[in-house]
């Protein structure tokens, strides 16, 4: 799990990178952001995949 999440904060870190400079003080608060939605859109995507 803990792996799981570590990716996940990877990704939103590299993501978020790309439109706040890594320094800005509110930096980690976009990357829980960008994180958050991260795993919105995979949920989204598990439950548009199995809908029968």
């Amino acid at each position: 799990m803990s792996l799981l999440l570590r990716g996940l904060l990877v990704a939103a870190g590299a993501i978020t990178a790309l439109f706040v400079a890594r320094d800005a003080p509110n930096f980690a608060v976009v990357e829980g952001m960008v994180a958050v939605l991260i795993i919105a859109a995979i949920v989204l995507a598990l439950a548009l995949t199995r809908k029968k």
